[in-house]
């Protein structure tokens, strides 16, 4: 049972001046278990098709179509599904906001507050290897773990920054059709999950993030290209980072508007009196322990002057890769050629880009950039060694279907365990589609990593760095 007692006297009187007679049903949520969840990757399956496969049971999330409820005692981080990519585990109330907004393919998107990557992975896998995603996070180390995840998803078409959002500004003015903003807070909604949060909070650090949700809103709308459309969200309770931090949009960039937003059981809307008092604010919705399944989170979805309309943009002349040399281009079209049918989407050798030995295939719809801190530039195909490629393990979980060169086992079969331990893998007559050389080890039908087939032996090539 949650400590009540470990909560800031401040915080409680706060809000249960917010909240009034449902003061009582607020406090009582905290006695009750949470709830787990995990979003299917639909770049790989469908949530049906996932549910038939899935060894544990799952309940469907009202505001996620592909996400799902799951019970403790599951461990699906343990399972092997989980090393193919085909999810990610998130706290249910934070797959509302990449929810909410609406993807296409083909769309240039940025989320600007990204690492750990639970909704860049869902905005990358919308868009379905078009377009472009941008996935930023000013702290370095998180950002490794936002390109971990990027990669494990299987996303081709990213471009991985450790910048500022005022950095980034100056180099993407007006250009990205949605934005996500899922801005650093103050953390109120993840007491119950984080007892950190709580040892690290009083009422001062609601006003310091108030201003620094401030400074990033103003470079996400900098980047903003007409009509396009910025989801803001946090998860906290705090008016002065919510209603309050729109209150300020609204008031300092007329361009900027508020969409209504579906109203659910789930969710209730803003509150104007939290903010300026403009009626528009209770177009945001509010997600509340006592009154769903998960922990707190506010939402916002703007959209900037032109929305709906088809508006002129100055064309920016799109990066071209650097060029490669005949030999490179050898080794790598023996070795990509037969993979042409199952290579991420719009694919173009135009776009193959090799530097320091190592090759990427660069995102389509990137325009040149300079002095950016980034780690990763598209898909990294692999290492040029001696005369020969080495594939890379993002490039296996990027493969679009069954490649020709591969075995295929169930993900239940022990072998599955022991290649991601590192060990060789022993095949039987037949399991194999090649009798030498370089597969892709399949489990129930998805790749998840290299092996080399010597004698009847797959040797494993699964990178130590990622068992």
């Amino acid at each position: 049972m949650f400590p009540i007692q470990t909560l800031p006297t401040d915080f409680l009187t706060r809000m249960e001046s917010m909240l009034g007679p449902a003061y009582p049903d607020f406090l009582a949520s905290y006695h009750k278990p949470r709830k787990n969840g995990l979003r299917v990757n639909s770049l790989k399956i469908t949530p049906e098709n996932f549910k038939r496969i899935c060894p544990f049971s799952l309940e469907p999330i009202p505001w996620a179509t592909n996400g799902f409820f799951y019970e403790p005692e599951a461990r699906p981080a343990a399972s092997p599904l989980y090393r193919l990519g085909l999810y990610y585990l998130q706290e249910p109330s934070a797959m509302a906001p990449a929810a909410l907004l609406p993807i296409q393919p083909g769309d240039k998107v940025l989320d600007l507050c990204a690492a750990p990557g639970g909704k860049s992975t869902e905005l990358g896998a919308r868009l379905k290897g078009q377009g472009l995603l941008v996935a930023n996070d000013i702290n370095g180390p998180r950002c490794k773990a936002l390109l971990r995840n990027l990669e494990l998803f299987g996303i081709s078409n990213g471009f991985v920054t450790n910048e500022s959002p005022q950095r980034l500004a100056g180099q993407f003015p007006e250009f990205f059709d949605k934005i996500l903003v899922d801005a650093p807070c103050s953390g109120e909604g993840m007491f119950r999950k984080e007892a950190a949060a709580i040892k690290t909070w009083n009422l001062e650090k609601s006003l310091s993030c108030a201003k620094l949700q401030r400074e990033i809103l103003k470079s996400a709308i900098q980047m903003l290209s007409p009509g396009g459309l910025l989801a803001y969200s946090t998860c906290t309770f705090a008016p002065e980072e919510n209603e309050g931090a729109i209150s300020h949009v609204l008031e300092c960039y007329p361009e900027m508007d508020l969409i209504e937003l579906p109203q659910t059981q789930d969710f209730t809307p803003g509150n104007p009196l939290w903010g300026n008092g403009d009626p528009r604010l209770n177009r945001c919705l509010r997600l509340w322990p006592h009154r769903c399944p998960g922990e707190g989170h506010f939402l916002a979805l703007l959209c900037k002057s032109g929305c709906g309309e088809k508006t002129e943009k100055k064309r920016r002349k799109l990066k071209k890769a650097e060029k490669i040399s005949r030999s490179q281009k050898v080794l790598l079209e023996e070795f990509l050629q037969p993979l042409a049918a199952v290579l991420p989407m719009d694919f173009s050798w135009e776009r193959v880009e090799v530097r320091t030995d190592k090759a990427y295939l660069l995102p389509q719809d990137l325009p040149p950039v300079k002095g950016l801190h980034f780690l990763r530039n598209g898909l990294f195909l692999g290492e040029l060694k001696k005369n020969r490629f080495e594939p890379s393990q993002p490039l296996a979980l990027a493969l679009t279907g069954a490649p020709p060169a591969r075995m295929d086992i169930p993900s239940m079969d022990a072998r599955i365990h022991n290649y991601l331990q590192g060990e060789p893998i022993p095949t039987a007559p037949g399991e194999c589609t090649v009798t030498s050389g370089w597969a892709v080890l399949c489990a129930d039908g998805f790749p998840l990593g290299w092996g080399k087939l010597v004698n009847g032996m797959l040797k494993n090539k699964y990178p130590s760095g990622w068992r």
